[in-house]
């Protein structure tokens, strides 16, 4: 399942970086220890919440993705909210075992109406590479399901409208770049015919340039004093195909049966979250695809995801 940032509004990556400028392991650069630290009363930038998530996502073939994130909302007066998240990707499957630092990303969150019955909210953002997705092994190029970073720049935008029982949101993606991936299993080299057959079942990308997303969610919420449950429905339509460079050198976007890299993806999503107190609380989350894209040379088809979330608000 593509993970078209499932809750566009709330979550998204970023990181900070920091040099180490003293002799320790960097405690001096941590907390009440760091320098150059503001002083003034009225400081509106602050940490409003913090989330730390667990993600298992089960792909097509073998691949399985795990993911660890660090997810920071912070406020900035009444109307706006910056929403940080840093993920660290670890994938297993019967190619290979990658990990890394998964791809970053930076919102901006705007509440433009509020009323007693709703609110609507609007953000901007992007994502990060963090590598230019083309992790090897053995000399072999490796599928997109083995990538730890999509390999783009992507803008990012959308709109939502929520209340006490409804969330509708809806929002486009738009990558920026191709990446450099030069995975085509007809390079593909391996003594054993057993492999080399698997191999053929994983979709070319060379140089794959991502098409255009557009998302729609939609969610029914039941909240309670401590416990809250959602269900709804993700569905994402890619209205420009993914264009890639096949094995004869030509830029295309259909694989070799004709299949266009564009179309319906849509899934179903559950949650359930119980609430420790007004401060801290947990939360599982499910999906499972219901309609898959016949051909996805960006290795983000996923056929069920869950993961436990501990979240902690100041």
């Amino acid at each position: 399942m593509k993970i078209f940032l499932p809750s566009l509004f709330i979550i998204l990556n970023f990181t900070l970086s920091y040099s180490q400028g003293c002799s320790d392991a960097g405690f001096c650069t941590m907390g009440a220890m760091k320098p150059d630290q503001p002083y003034n009363k009225k400081i509106q930038l602050k940490l409003r919440s913090m989330e730390v998530s667990f993600y298992r996502g089960t792909t097509t073939l073998t691949p399985i993705v795990y993911v660890a994130t660090a997810d920071m909302n912070f406020s900035l007066g009444a109307k706006y909210t910056f929403q940080l998240k840093v993920p660290f990707q670890f994938v297993e499957g019967q190619l290979a075992k990658t990990s890394s630092l998964g791809d970053l990303s930076v919102c901006v969150t705007r509440n433009i109406y509020t009323s007693d019955r709703f609110d609507v909210n609007l953000s901007v953002g992007g994502k990060i590479p963090t590598n230019n997705s083309d992790l090897s092994n053995e000399g072999n190029a490796l599928p997109m399901y083995y990538q730890t970073s999509l390999g783009t720049y992507d803008f990012i935008a959308g709109v939502s409208l929520i209340n006490r029982n409804w969330l509708f949101a809806t929002g486009i993606q738009i990558p920026l770049n191709q990446n450099k991936n030069q995975f085509d299993w007809h390079r593909w080299v391996d003594p054993d015919p057993v492999e080399q057959e698997y191999v053929q079942r994983y979709a070319n990308s060379t140089n794959l340039a991502r098409g255009t997303d557009i998302m729609l969610r939609i969610e029914r919420n039941f909240r309670l004093s401590r416990f809250n449950f959602s269900i709804g429905a993700l569905p994402i339509y890619r209205i420009s195909p993914d264009v890639i460079t096949n094995f004869q050198n030509v830029r295309t976007s259909f694989d070799a049966k004709g299949n266009e890299a564009k179309g319906l993806a849509l899934s179903a999503i559950g949650t359930v979250g119980y609430h420790f107190n007004v401060r801290s609380g947990i939360k599982l989350l499910v999906g499972h695809k219901i309609v898959q894209r016949e051909f996805s040379p960006d290795g983000l088809t996923r056929e069920f995801v869950s993961s436990v979330t501990y979240m902690y608000r100041f």
